[in-house]
């Protein structure tokens, strides 16, 4: 007994360690991840379905996930609890989680809105319920619980309940019958509207049954633990397939069965498996090769074949029906792929840490071919000899046996020289060089070509042993060669622009030179290049990432490599004319390693393409046209970004004008991996043209200006365009200040405005002219006091000239006055001196009477006051004590006249002047320093 169980456990070891050794060697279909951050929930995912718009619908932890191919979208539950199961019934999306199942309806705004079913129960619920599957059945749903099945009639919204005595495990649709589990009791089926039992086998009462098909009119029933087994009339039996072992050591979680009747199993914690209809391994894919998570929780087939899993932790797609398939090197045993060849044999891969091989048409793992370690640059069949180019030197590769060829540095290319079969010539890092065939039928290096030391990556011969050699930072050079190809008898360096990625390749007899500006033709007599005009729309700056160009002549194939295509050119079928292909397959996706691009005819329509971590493998057979359709998941619009609402898509609204920043989200349904979607819109109204192309899909429109729009996108899947453009009409109002009411307003305030400015302007001008009057007569006052001014100034230049004359005049009677007095004194002095007499006596006293004539002193004091008016007065009053005399020396002193000038004019002596000055000095109270003469004219 404990030696059988120790054989089981290790048969079944065995078994797991056959299978993950097995699943490295494997091609798989591309596969799709989504991780628990990537869809913003929880990482468990219970059931998945899909709706008539193709999108998908995943119950989770959190609650309800939606994928329209562009985003996730996260619908909770009231209560927040766990979505365990979903089915989309036509357009209702049906769930069911803890306490609670019913369904969700899209509104008009885009979202999915809630009601439940189980609140319209007559009786309540079993405590702790949560619903784990749904099938639908005519208009009956059927909601399965480990306690009951609750039967809901869509039309007459009621319910029947079928009861179970036990735990309910599952519930399954076979055709037009409902089957379903109880632990310890067996199978049953509803009919009539009740359980029946059909089988109570100790199987069916022991272990989990995972499914239930319909095969060749017998019950195919899955088991968890020992695989598939046969029901009918006469019994169950063990289904008799291949992988019965491998299923025996599994634990099978779920399972559907496809619609080209294979089968795809989850398993708990060795991946996803899948057989053919006959029970045959077809693959096994766990984490080791690719898939997200081992345990898988749930998985569906839609529309289009891809399969999703629901898995512990991620949501999976696996492109089930792509013409990829793809072998990932996810241990990194194999690193890079640079070359790849086959032989009827065996695959050869040529990587960046050696040369592998595999048997043809084997998932065994690749094995590395001894001593060729390192970095193989190279990988051809020439003459039926398998020849490696490595960074080590060249090696001959026979019986999956490296054989060294030479030792020579870096061996980029090895090429046959026409009409010499037992020579072959090289490129490598420092030139060329020629190996040589032995009479013992052993290749081994002959020479190294002198005269040429540049690396020859690219090189093809133009005519005899003439040579073109590309190298990307140096340019092109034409090489002639001796008759033995021993030395460069010429070189010369070609005129034409040099690229990165750049090569150079013989076509049918002609010489292609390619890089990033497009294909250029060889001229050999003008030793030029001219462009060629086939591949010019795919060489451009944006598209452009290599110039690697590969001949395939087996199938007559020129391939090209751009960023977002892998091209190819063939010769038409009914004509001579070459036919561009393009596969939609962009660089980031398909991971080769840019200007060292490989890719290798496998049979009729396979290719195996080089990557960064392994290899793909392409079947043009299986490329085919998808009719996509695009559409507007939602609109919304906001106020300077701020509380955004959304808009009913299923009309044409009107929005307030300042309602104007517009969000738009919008998705076309693909799910394949290796084919990008990408969008294109425009906004009628305002932006005419499209958008460029883009793998954002949504836009916002921001502060638009009032106006009738229609925003319009379209898609395109590679480079297949969607069968129809969205549309989404709306109206932005115009502003308050732009409508009628407004402008009426305006008018009637432009027209008080313009009447209160007419009012205004002729009271300004009324003021004006008023003010303009004043000013006027203003003119005419000061004109005329100007006018007066000027008659007072000509008065006063009057008087001031009558003053002169009266100051001439004053000054001339004064100076007549002291000439006579002077003469009347000479003449009395003259007198005295003779002797006296009556007579003499008489003479001189009417001298003394014409000295001191008061009449000539009235005169001078008149003609004083009229030259110097009120000066007397002015000294009078401002000396009180001074007598006449005194006021006379004031007014001579006044003229400036000195005092032997006084003298005469006051009949005393020169002394007695100065005596009257010091005396009148004394009465002024006037300063010893201070000037009586000065004092007086300044009064």
């Amino acid at each position: 007994m404990y030696s059988k169980k120790v054989f089981i456990k290790t048969t079944l070891f065995l078994v797991s360690f056959l299978t993950l050794i097995s699943s490295y060697g494997q091609e798989f279909p591309p596969i799709e991840r989504f991780a628990p951050k990537d869809y913003n929930a929880d990482d468990q995912n219970w059931s998945i379905s899909q709706g008539t718009d193709e999108n998908i619908y995943v119950s989770n932890n959190k609650g309800l996930l939606e994928y329209n191919g562009a985003r996730w979208n996260l619908y909770t539950t009231t209560n927040q609890s766990i979505i365990r199961s979903v089915a989309v019934i036509n357009d209702l999306v049906y769930t069911g989680s803890y306490m609670d199942f019913g369904f969700w309806k899209r509104d008009n705004f885009g979202k999915l809105i809630y009601e439940s079913i189980s609140q319209n129960l007559n009786e309540g619920l079993v405590e702790d319920e949560e619903f784990w599957s749904i099938i639908p059945y005519g208009e009956f749903v059927l909601f399965q619980s480990l306690d009951r099945i609750y039967i809901y009639n869509t039309s007459k919204k009621s319910f029947r309940i079928i009861e179970s005595s036990s735990s309910i495990t599952k519930a399954f649709r076979v055709d037009e019958t409902i089957y379903f589990q109880e632990v310890d009791r067996g199978i049953f089926k509803i009919e009539n509207g009740k359980s029946v039992l059909i089988s109570d086998d100790v199987l069916f009462k022991q272990e989990y049954i995972v499914n239930i098909f319909n095969n060749n009119d017998k019950l195919l029933i899955q088991s968890r633990e020992s695989g598939f087994y046969e029901y009918d009339d006469i019994g169950l039996k063990k289904w008799n397939i291949p992988s019965n072992p491998l299923l025996s050591s599994v634990s099978v979680y779920n399972s559907i069965r496809l619609r080209n009747g294979n089968f795809i199993l989850g398993t708990i914690s060795n991946g996803v498996i899948m057989l053919d209809a006959n029970g045959k391994l077809l693959f096994q894919m766990n984490k080791n090769s690719g898939l997200s998570n081992n345990t898988v929780l749930s998985a569906f087939q839609d529309i289009t074949g891809n399969i999703w899993m629901g898995l512990d932790n991620g949501i999976n797609v696996l492109n089930l029906n792509s013409p990829y398939r793809v072998y990932i090197d996810n241990q990194g045993y194999l690193g890079t792929v640079y070359a790849s060849e086959k032989t009827s044999k065996n695959l050869y891969l040529g990587t960046n840490q050696g040369l592998f091989y595999r048997p043809i048409n084997s998932s065994e793992k690749f094995k590395l071919i001894p001593n060729t370690e390192g970095q193989v640059w190279f990988l051809k069949q020439i003459n039926g000899t398998l020849f490696c180019g490595h960074d080590k030197g060249s090696f001959e590769i026979k019986d999956n046996k490296a054989i060294e060829i030479s030792r020579e540095e870096g061996t980029w290319i090895i090429k046959p020289i026409e009409g010499m079969p037992n020579l072959l010539i090289k490129g490598n890092y420092n030139g060329l060089s020629i190996i040589e065939k032995s009479s013992e039928g052993k290749w081994r290096l002959r020479n190294i070509v002198e005269g040429f030391d540049i690396s020859s990556r690219y090189f093809e011969f133009v005519k005899g042993s003439e040579i073109l050699v590309s190298h990307e930072y140096k340019g092109v050079y034409k090489l002639k060669l001796d008759d033995n190809f021993l030395n460069v008898v010429s070189s010369k360096k070609l005129t034409v622009d040099k690229g990165i990625g750049s090569s150079i390749i013989n076509y049918k007899g002609n010489i292609l030179y390619a890089y990033e500006d497009g294909i250029f033709l060889y001229d050999d007599k003008t030793e030029g290049f001219k462009k060629e005009e086939f591949f010019t729309s795919f060489f451009t700056s944006s598209n452009y990432i290599s110039g690697k160009l590969i001949y395939d002549k087996q199938k007559d194939k020129l391939w090209s490599f751009n960023k977002n295509q892998l091209i190819f050119l063939e010769t038409g079928k009914l004509t001579e004319k070459p036919v561009i292909n393009t596969i939609d397959l962009p660089n980031d996706l398909r991971k080769s390693k840019p200007g060292f691009e490989n890719i290798l005819s496998l049979d009729k329509d396979s290719y195996l393409l080089g990557t960064t971590d392994g290899y793909l493998v392409i079947d043009t057979g299986k490329l085919s046209v998808k009719e996509h359709t695009i559409s507007i998941n939602s609109a919304s619009y906001s106020i300077l970004q701020q509380d955004v609402q959304p808009l009913d898509i299923f009309t044409e609204p009107i929005l307030k004008n300042k309602q104007n920043n517009l969000n738009f989200a919008y998705s076309v349904s693909d799910f394949v991996k290796l084919s990008p979607s990408l969008y294109q819109y425009r906004l009628v109204g305002i932006y005419e043209y499209w958008s460029d192309w883009s793998p954002k899909s949504n836009v916002l429109f921001e502060n638009l200006p009032h106006g009738d729009y229609s925003f319009e996108v379209r898609a395109k899947v590679g480079t297949n365009m969607s069968s129809n453009i969205a549309t989404f009409k709306f109206t932005i109002e115009k502003p308050l200040y732009l409508k009628p009411l407004a402008i009426v307003s305006y008018l009637l305030l432009f027209i008080v405005i313009t009447s209160i400015i007419q009012y205004i302007n002729r009271l300004y001008y009324r003021r004006q002219k008023k003010s303009l009057l004043s000013t006027k007569e203003k003119e005419f006052e000061i004109k005329e006091l100007e006018n007066q001014r000027q008659i007072m100034e000509f008065k006063n230049k009057s008087l001031q000239q009558d003053i002169d004359n009266k100051n001439r005049e004053l000054g001339l009677s004064t100076m007549t006055l002291i000439r006579k007095n002077e003469f009347l004194g000479a003449l009395k002095k003259e007198l005295n001196a003779l002797e006296k007499g009556k007579e003499l006596d008489r003479i001189i006293k009417i001298i003394d009477r014409n000295i001191n004539n008061t009449e000539d002193w009235k005169f001078f004091e008149e003609a004083f006051n009229n030259a110097d008016k009120d000066f007397l007065k002015k000294i009078k009053k401002k000396h009180t004590v001074l007598t006449p005399n005194d006021l006379k020396l004031c007014a001579y002193l006044r003229l400036n006249l000195s005092s032997k000038e006084i003298a005469p004019l006051l009949n005393i002596s020169h002394r007695s002047v100065e005596v009257k000055r010091y005396r009148l000095r004394k009465k002024m109270e006037l300063p010893h320093e201070a000037s009586l003469t000065n004092y007086i004219l300044e009064i």
